[in-house]
């Protein structure tokens, strides 16, 4: 039973509420399944942009502990494209953005699949770049294997770190404790909500020379 006592035949009818309440996704094909705060989502969807949406969406709801997300992407006739129309529109789209348009990245396609590869200097352009792709018709699912060059760091980016946390209205980061290790975060404690547990990693991503987060961070409703 999640912490905050809520039964799973709430946790359902929440999510089914949060998938109707986002105007980005149509849920009509979407089933919704709760046992021990564990949501599976099943069904189809017309864009891969709209099964990762909808996994979002899950996650936001209070008591959900984890989504598994089965969501079948089933493209509709008029947005099929070739692998080779999906790359153009890929390369495009990367080219268009000015936050990787200067960057050399790799891009394949297989089936509708696109991997990327490659390096950049800040973990949200690695982030830009997936969210970009999920985005055009015709895609089917994205890979994101571009890696974030290392730089040197020291317990100077500890502290910045924390002082970042501490300015997040949305957190309290007396709960939360940070270790760095090279390149590599790790965040250990508690918080109240999958996205208070979002924010956290996005602020320590957002630090300089960071390559890695590891986010052991426990959400706890009572917290």
């Amino acid at each position: 039973m999640p912490s905050d006592s809520k039964t799973d035949e709430q946790i359902q009818r929440d999510v089914l509420a949060e998938l109707m309440w986002d105007s980005r996704i149509q849920p009509n094909e979407i089933r919704v399944s709760a046992k021990n705060g564990i949501v599976a989502l099943s069904g189809h969807v017309d864009s891969f942009y709209k099964k990762w949406t909808a996994e979002e969406a899950a996650l936001r709801v209070r008591g959900v502990a984890a989504v598994v997300n089965e969501l079948e992407v089933r493209l509709p006739s008029s947005s099929e494209r070739t692998d080779e129309e999906i790359a153009a529109a890929a390369v495009r789209a990367i080219e268009a953005d000015t936050l990787l348009g200067a960057k050399n990245l790799q891009i394949t396609v297989d089936k509708g699949w696109i991997t990327l590869h490659g390096e950049v200097d800040w973990n949200f352009q690695k982030e830009d770049a997936e969210q970009l792709l999920r985005r055009l018709w015709g895609v089917k699912g994205v890979t994101n294997l571009i890696t974030v060059k290392s730089r040197p760091t020291t317990m100077e980016l500890k502290d910045k770190i924390e002082k970042a946390l501490l300015r997040t209205a949305k957190l309290d980061a007396r709960k939360i404790s940070i270790d760095v290790q090279g390149a590599k975060v790790s965040l250990n404690g508690t918080v109240r909500s999958w996205a208070e547990r979002a924010d956290a990693e996005r602020t320590a991503w957002l630090a300089p020379g960071v390559n890695q987060v590891d986010n052991r961070l426990q959400v706890s409703y009572t917290a």
